[in-house]
């Protein structure tokens, strides 16, 4: 990549004309640029409510494919990235029930694991990805697929224990309990719904349950792909960046994960200025960044072993002599 790098990714939040509904919207948040994150919010609610009442009303097996495009592929992805933001910044000042009402809600829609915040701020920020992050991609070779199947079932099937027994031992009984509570209700909640109409309960809950887990390990896995064995805990070099990629367009600029771990609290719209403003500090700690593809497509090229690919995409900083070798 040509020096100076240059950014295509967003660095200003949408704007909204100031009507009395958006003035509304603002008087209830700290900061009134997160109003981007209500109206998604709004918007996922009523269209994937369609939906998903439209499958239960009308089902068909042929529209199936259709409603896992929209729902999971399509929309789901800024909304999980909305709550990841908002787990780490103050979200609602006035109405705050809602702090509770966004995630659950969005957790019932989309399949997200309603442990979502305890598991990545109280446990996953805390631990950095080291041995003890339940999450954490240093004991698995991360090209080798199979060994990601066992770091998604480990996650599906013994996290909600795991992460109960963590947070107690931490002296969070509180994360722990609503954790493992929340993750209850959702699934008795499905359970319950199949009694009315397994088929649509399976296509609009239960796929997505299952989908939106496997992405986001697979997402957390390209984040925590390349490791400097003799700094594992350090956030420059245990995580990458993944710069003007159409999914930092979608997603709020996630991919600027190295900026997010170093400053977990720091807004969206200011990753891009941050990362550029620190050029210097990237290429002396020898920073992993990646231009054009997203955390899931290094995941895909690992599993694969596109090394070549890789290297075409690695971004190199002003003065980096590391060869593609």
């Amino acid at each position: 990549m040509s020096s100076p790098i240059s950014i295509t990714d967003p660095t200003t939040v949408p704007t909204y004309s100031p009507t009395t509904f958006q003035r509304f919207i603002e008087s209830l948040l700290f900061d009134p640029r997160d109003a981007v994150f209500v109206r998604l919010w709004l918007r996922s609610f009523v269209l994937v409510g369609t939906v998903i009442g439209l499958t239960f009303w009308k089902f068909s097996w042929w529209a199936a494919p259709f409603v896992f495009a929209f729902q999971v592929a399509w929309m789901a992805p800024p909304v999980i990235l909305m709550l990841h933001n908002t787990m780490h910044r103050p979200f609602f000042k006035r109405w705050r029930f809602m702090n509770r009402v966004v995630p659950y809600t969005s957790s019932a829609l989309f399949g997200i694991p309603t442990g979502y915040m305890e598991h990545h701020v109280g446990m996953h920020h805390q631990e950095n990805n080291l041995r003890a992050d339940l999450s954490s991609t240093m004991r698995f070779d991360r090209d080798n697929f199979f060994h990601w199947l066992l770091y998604v079932g480990r996650f599906l099937f013994l996290i909600p224990v795991e992460l109960s027994l963590y947070l107690v031992k931490k002296g969070r009984a509180p994360f722990a309990i609503r954790a493992i509570a929340s993750d209850l209700v959702h699934l008795l909640c499905m359970a319950a719904l199949c009694f009315v109409h397994w088929q649509a309960t399976v296509v609009c809950f239960v796929v997505p349950y299952l989908a939106v887990r496997f992405a986001m390990m697979a997402g957390n896995w390209g984040q925590h792909a390349f490791i400097d064995p003799s700094r594992p805990g350090d956030s420059y070099t245990n995580s990458i960046t993944c710069i003007n990629a159409a999914y930092n367009a979608r997603c709020f600029n996630d991919g600027y994960h190295i900026g997010h771990h170093v400053k977990q609290n720091r807004h969206w719209s200011e990753m891009p200025g941050d990362f550029l403003a620190n050029l210097e500090r990237y290429k002396k700690e020898g920073c992993v960044v990646f231009h054009g593809v997203d955390f899931f497509m290094v995941s895909v090229l690992l599993w694969t072993r596109q090394y070549r690919v890789l290297a075409s995409r690695f971004v190199r900083m002003p003065g980096d002599e590391r060869t593609d070798a």
